[in-house]
């Protein structure tokens, strides 16, 4: 596991937030597969949702607004695990949509 990330998502239990968590960890473990060491799932109370890579905190239910989608997710862990991995149509429409408003890309 040496040199590879460790994801940890804390949910809330009291919330029944543990299926939204389950699925967020098998998008990213069929996504990053082998560039992860490990995606743990830490039960909590009191409203938390935090997802961490490494200790350092990429999303935060209160601070972030909500939960994140599935193409905000893999865009956050991507730039924090592999900064120059292509995502595939998840950057590309990211791309698209820049170029169509008038963005630099």
């Amino acid at each position: 596991m040496s040199g590879k990330a460790r994801i940890t998502i804390h949910y809330c239990t009291q919330c029944n937030w543990l299926l939204r968590s389950a699925w967020m960890a098998q998008e990213l473990l069929h996504t990053f597969g082998d560039s992860l060491g490990e995606v743990a799932l830490i039960p909590g109370t009191g409203g938390i949702f935090e997802i961490r890579i490494n200790d350092a905190l990429v999303w935060e239910r209160v601070r972030d607004g909500g939960f994140p989608g599935p193409k905000d997710l893999k865009q956050r862990v991507r730039d924090v695990i592999a900064p120059d991995r292509d995502l595939g149509h998840l950057d590309r429409s990211s791309k698209e949509n820049k170029a169509d408003s008038g963005e630099s890309v």
